[in-house]
């Protein structure tokens, strides 16, 4: 492990969503800069999955990885599973709000919005407490114009995304950071069809670059930086023609 990977030997990251997408390669890529790990989600199976597979990555041996079931839909005990995570982990610096993605709408809304909030009121409590810390909050660029088929997931989006700014004015008397992710079209299988989309990256090199980000102290980023940086001023202009032209099943 070089310098830069031991001085972080003592941080720790609670990722949420971590069991597949860019969760999971956001638990590598921190697993590989010797961060210690608390991983959640949904299906145990998967998370133990995540962390053999951390254990036999470069970088991963010795890293310690912690996993706690949690579904963001039972709103109502977020704040118990997390708080049981905090203490399991002993110090965390960093908690990151995942993502998730159904096909009812209802569901999209209530994991990717109440959920991610949910999940955000218990960091900011832990962190007060602590006295510092920083909240990453995965929205999305689809926050900034509705996608067709996508409806439930831009406005989950939209709304976590005008969630986290006013959280970042709120917390900051706290000395809790608040990181706005905005990432745009990430290949992962919980999107199909993902490379119809134009300047898509791999889960594993959002990943790289969104760490690289929050390690630089950075409030509000795109990923990849390029080009979505220069086009993001004017995603609300999309015509709907656009999208006509990249999903041929839109009549």
């Amino acid at each position: 492990m070089n310098t830069t990977h031991a001085s972080n030997a003592s941080k720790g990251v609670v990722i949420t969503g971590a069991s597949a997408g860019i969760g999971k390669a956001l638990a590598l890529e921190f697993a590989r800069r010797g961060y210690n790990l608390g991983l959640m989600a949904r299906r145990k199976e998967a998370l133990e999955s995540v962390r053999k597979e951390i254990a036999g990555a470069a970088g991963g041996q010795g890293t310690r990885v912690e996993i706690s079931v949690l579904d963001v839909n039972q709103d109502e005990s977020v704040a118990e599973v997390m708080n049981e995570m905090f203490q399991r982990m002993g110090k965390v610096d960093q908690v990151w709000v995942g993502q998730g993605q159904y096909s009812v709408q209802k569901r999209i809304i209530q994991t990717n919005l109440l959920g991610a909030i949910a999940t955000l009121e218990a960091a900011a409590a832990y962190f007060k407490a602590q006295g510092a810390g920083r909240i990453v909050g995965i929205s999305s660029l689809a926050a900034l114009n509705g996608i067709p088929t996508q409806a439930g997931y831009c406005a989950s989006k939209a709304g976590f995304s005008a969630f986290l700014d006013a959280a970042r004015v709120e917390l900051a008397q706290d000395n809790i950071k608040v990181t706005s992710i905005l990432p745009g079209f990430i290949q992962t299988d919980i999107v199909a069809n993902m490379q119809r989309f134009p300047f898509v990256v791999s889960a594993e090199k959002a990943a790289r670059e969104i760490v690289d980000l929050v390690e630089a102290g950075k409030t509000i980023a795109t990923v990849p930086a390029w080009p979505w940086k220069l086009i993001k001023p004017f995603m609300r202009l999309t015509p709907d023609s656009l999208w006509k032209y990249l999903d041929p099943t839109l009549k």
